[in-house]
């Protein structure tokens, strides 16, 4: 979302607040807090909105974390919460180490807080798939012993980081601490602070800082929801590189080291390039001929992204709102996965216009403040990384080469037979719990139930003895693709119920989904099962998979309508069924 004058963001909430109800249906989300919640709660039901999600808010009283949580009967446990965000302030720490305190009595005081806290997690994870979102300290702008303050380890200032530091550290999986301290850094200590409006009502930010503030809290809440950013698609001319190549050259546009407006373009690839590193797709859509497009990323040596780590590259005259379409379709993702970075804001508006979802970033006029402007919108925020994500981009200029290998078949199983693909179905143990839970959670298409689970909720399911954790792991003479599908399965009786069955887009119609399915029919006759039975829950997103069962050989038992999105259940008593699939164990 466009940034708002402040005056007009609130003007528009107070309308917001006149036309919208509640939605039981939703997202159901607590805020407890040290400090007055009522502006923060106001503009998360607002972004919320904006952001198509939504929810039903409960907010807690002033200073009320400790009775909210450790009183069974409060009315936080009675709304249920799916996340609980916690509003901690600095003067929570009540006991701070006196100056000159040795390391030990300092770890001591360490340990009492961060004890606390745990506990307070501990009580909150009674609540059925909760998860916690809690802000860490920001340190206040008053440094009593000055530029000893962070010298000295007893100073109030250096405990304040020992504290959250140790926040990340002993946090559980359900559990996402939100860096609310690096965001007061960025904008400035004495304008985050606003002690006037703190001690007239307990305001713990500036109005002004407010929708930066809770816009934290919205990256997570998205994440957690599934809608995360898988790529970035990047524009050519003044955007990676000052000047138009087509005019002057590859070896004319702005990209020298020597030069201001040169560095702050390579600064600018450079930030791109890492995150390429980290497991962002980077795509390239431009207005331009496709083979001058490309050459300065083959023939000027001061670029610094080269054609190996763009994944699609599309280069023409086209409309881009059709363009990112068709990079979608390469790609395999959809368009709501994309970022888009174009300093032309003609194209911006088109694509916002044509593709909503999109996530257009607000390029500024001047270089020098991309990388800026990218950390202020922070688009990319994800739950956590796994190895699967450092080797993603990698695995899909990989597949331009495997595309290529299928033109030159005209039978397309002699080309997966060619593709010499290994891999296997295995029982999920503890050490695969991290990659496990990003799967269920990032996936949105092949995912026959879309309900969601954390790595808590994961590690009870492989210690409960009427559950099966399962998932396949492929490679071909291509790549290592490492996790790319994940099966729950839920016993009871001679039944086998199917939870949870997502698979990566990137292994669609390569037969990974029948070697699941083979392996799911054998675990169920190993269980005595003589019937499988499994669900189809319709999202926005999850068409695709609408009559995958039925392809497999379930019958259709019922269909119906709830809350206006399609759900159909499905029964298996045939499990001598054996699927086909051309992949050789690993």
């Amino acid at each position: 979302m466009e940034k708002l004058e402040l005056s007009n963001l609130l003007k528009a909430i107070r309308k917001f607040e006149k036309e919208s109800v509640d939605d039981n249906q939703g997202l159901r989300i607590a805020v407890i807090g040290s400090t007055a919640l009522q502006y923060f709660v106001k503009f998360l039901k607002y972004l919320l909105h904006h952001e198509g999600i939504k929810c039903s808010i409960l907010e807690g009283e002033y200073d009320s974390i400790r009775f909210e949580v450790f009183d069974d009967n409060s009315q936080l446990y009675a709304f249920k919460p799916n996340i609980v965000i916690l509003l901690p302030f600095f003067t929570d720490l009540k006991q701070y180490p006196t100056l000159l305190a040795t390391k030990e009595e300092v770890y001591a005081l360490l340990y009492q807080e961060i004890s606390y806290y745990k506990t307070i997690w501990e009580y909150l994870s009674q609540i059925d798939k909760v998860n916690i979102l809690q802000a860490n300290f920001v340190l206040p702008p008053i440094k009593e012993l000055g530029n000893l303050e962070f010298q000295i380890e007893s100073s109030k200032g250096s405990f304040i980081r020992e504290v959250n530091q140790k926040l990340n550290q002993e946090k559980p999986s359900n559990v996402i601490i939100v860096d609310a301290d690096a965001l007061s850094n960025n904008i400035g200590k004495f304008n985050w602070f606003n002690y006037s409006a703190y001690y007239l009502n307990k305001a713990p930010v500036s109005l002004e800082f407010m929708p930066e503030f809770v816009d934290l809290f919205v990256q997570e809440i998205k994440a957690l929801n599934g809608n995360t950013k898988k790529c970035l698609v990047l524009d050519l001319d003044n955007t990676l590189w000052g000047g138009v190549v087509g005019d002057v050259g590859f070896d004319g546009i702005q990209i020298d080291p020597n030069n201001a407006v040169g560095e702050a373009f390579r600064a600018f690839q450079s930030y791109c390039l890492n995150l390429k590193r980290r497991g962002v797709i980077l795509a390239v859509c431009s207005k331009n001929e496709l083979e001058i497009a490309k050459e300065p990323f083959l023939k000027n040596e001061n670029m610094i992204l080269k054609l190996d780590d763009i994944s699609c590259f599309v280069a023409n005259w086209e409309n881009k709102a059709e363009n990112l379409k068709a990079i979608s379709q390469q790609l395999n993702i959809g368009t709501d996965s994309f970022v888009f970075f174009d300093d032309n804001p003609a194209e911006r508006e088109i694509v916002k216009q044509f593709l909503p979802e999109v996530r257009v970033i607000e390029v500024p006029n001047d270089p020098a403040l991309y990388v800026l402007q990218m950390e202020k919108e922070h688009p990319f925020e994800w739950l956590q990384i796994t190895k699967e994500d450092l080797v993603r981009s990698q695995s899909y200029l990989e597949n331009k080469e495997r595309m290529a290998m299928q033109e030159k078949f005209v039978n397309y199983t002699e080309y997966l037979q060619a593709l010499d693909m290994k891999g296997g179905v295995y029982q999920t143990t503890d050490s695969d719990v991290s990659r496990f839970a990003q799967l269920i959670n990032k996936s949105n298409q092949f995912n026959l139930r879309t309900i969601r689970y954390t790595e808590s909720d994961i590690h009870n399911f492989i210690a409960d003895k009427n559950t099966v954790c399962l998932y396949a792991k492929l490679t071909d003479s291509f790549s290592n693709y490492g996790i790319i599908s994940c099966v729950i399965l839920k016993f009871k009786d001679d039944t086998c119920f199917i939870d949870t069955w997502v698979m990566s887009c990137r292994v669609l119609k390569r037969t990974v989904e029948n070697m699941m399915f083979a392996k799911i029919l054998a675990v169920a006759k190993e269980q005595n099962c003589s019937r499988i039975i499994a669900e189809y829950l319709q999202t926005k997103k999850n068409k695709m998979v609408e009559n995958f069962y039925e392809s497999l050989g379930f019958e259709l038992e019922s269909s119906n309508k709830v809350n206006e999105a399609l759900v159909k259940e499905y029964l298996l008593t045939n499990l001598s069924i054996t699927p086909e699939f051309f992949i050789t164990e690993e």
